[in-house]
């Protein structure tokens, strides 16, 4: 085999080690993908109330009265919305078991009485004797202990007579102080023990408005902060009140924490009637002024890096996006307010902000529009042809 024919050999076996370098080699990296994103613009809104809770009115004293001792009702006189005074009797238990006690309290000062009386005219006669020098020191001694014993025991009798006639009077409900019926909550006929309720007053005075709070919003309510009410039954009025007072914890049911705000009294305006629906309007307490020009972010936007909050802002012209650092001022539901570090017109990416990078190229998404229904439900139910009618004609009948 010559040389020229050798050379002709050797050319194919470069080709395909050429092709097998280039197919060794590392492809080349893909564009990076363009991303869909929502976008809003910044604008400045005014600040003002952020949160404002519904809330019925109920008296500042409301009192649970109920007899001191045991028995059956027999007689209810209070009614509710029945406006009470001082004394006025409420309900009646059946006073016969305690009349019988009573009765039984004179006959035992009776009988101590006499024990007594006897024990004392025993004294004097032995005082005589011994005087005489009848009968020694220590026999008077005993006849006057007797006598000091039989004393006490009267005193004693005196005393349950006295506790039993004030048990007598507790058979008389009476109303402790001025007010209105607001429930009864027992009726003739039930026999009560001590201590249970049978009708609740709420005494006429300051009123308070009480709503509930989420735990996340109880920390910034503190007593003596101001609040803005609005009364539904009377048009929606202005008023104004004081948180009072802030439940120490929560309702085991609703996980939510009680605020009682005290009414300020308006002298031209009608008292609210207990129930009655108020609106309390509370400002977040974070230095900021109401009516102050802020700008509002959703959470959706933000992106902690570090220790520093930054949100992505649209450059328009080349449809990229670049990070920008912003200072918080505080938290408004699922808003924040910004402190620093953006300005009005800006756009800023509201979701998908854990995707992007520097410099990437985004578009704006376009929701999807679902087409219109083509007929209405009634229109395809009556589009429906209906079931054929045969047209053959019936036999004749025969007549008789």
């Amino acid at each position: 085999m010559n040389t020229s024919t050798k050379k002709n050999l050797l050319v194919p076996a470069w080709l395909v080690l050429a092709f097998l370098l280039a197919g060794c080699s590392k492809p080349a990296p893909q564009a990076e993908p363009v991303r869909s994103v929502k976008v809003i613009t910044i604008a400045s809104s005014s600040y003002g109330f952020s949160h404002e809770y519904a809330g019925d009115v109920r008296a500042r004293l409301e009192t649970r009265v109920g007899f001191r001792v045991g028995g059956k009702i027999i007689r209810r006189q209070a009614e509710i919305g029945q406006q009470v005074l001082p004394g006025q009797v409420l309900a009646q238990l059946d006073p016969q078991d305690l009349r019988l006690a009573a009765d039984a309290g004179r006959a035992q000062v009776a009988a101590a009485t006499t024990n007594r009386d006897l024990a004392a005219a025993e004294f004097r006669r032995y005082k005589e004797l011994r005087d005489q020098n009848f009968i020694s020191n220590a026999e008077l001694e005993r006849r006057e202990a007797t006598l000091k014993a039989l004393d006490a025991q009267v005193s004693q009798a005196r005393a349950q007579l006295a506790a039993q006639g004030n048990q007598t009077s507790y058979a008389t409900l009476q109303a402790d102080v001025a007010g209105i019926v607001t429930a009864v909550e027992a009726e003739p006929g039930q026999v009560v023990a001590a201590g249970t309720p049978v009708v609740r007053i709420a005494a006429n005075g300051p009123r308070d408005v009480v709503f509930s709070v989420p735990e996340d919003r109880v920390g910034s309510i503190k007593p003596g902060r101001p609040v803005a009410l609005r009364a539904w039954s009377q048009g929606n009025a202005a008023l104004t009140g004081t948180v009072r007072e802030v439940a120490a914890s929560s309702d085991p049911v609703t996980r939510t924490f009680a605020v009682k705000v005290a009414i300020q009294p308006d002298p031209a305006a009608a008292p609210l009637p207990l129930g009655a629906t108020v609106y309390a309007q509370l400002a977040t307490d974070n230095g900021l002024n109401t009516g102050a020009a802020v700008i509002k972010l959703p959470t959706s936007a933000l992106r902690q890096v570090g220790n520093t909050t930054t949100v992505w802002v649209l450059n328009p012209e080349g449809m990229t996006v670049q990070p920008q650092t912003i200072q918080i001022a505080t938290a408004d539901g699922n808003e924040v307010v910004v402190a620093s570090g953006l300005k009005p017109g800006m756009q800023v990416v509201s979701a998908g902000v854990h995707v992007l990078s520097p410099g990437q190229k985004v578009t704006i998404y376009v929701p999807k529009v679902a087409p219109g229904q083509q007929k209405p439900a009634r229109e395809a139910i009556n589009s429906i042809a209906p079931a054929p009618v045969s047209t053959a004609s019936t036999p004749p009948v025969a007549v008789k």
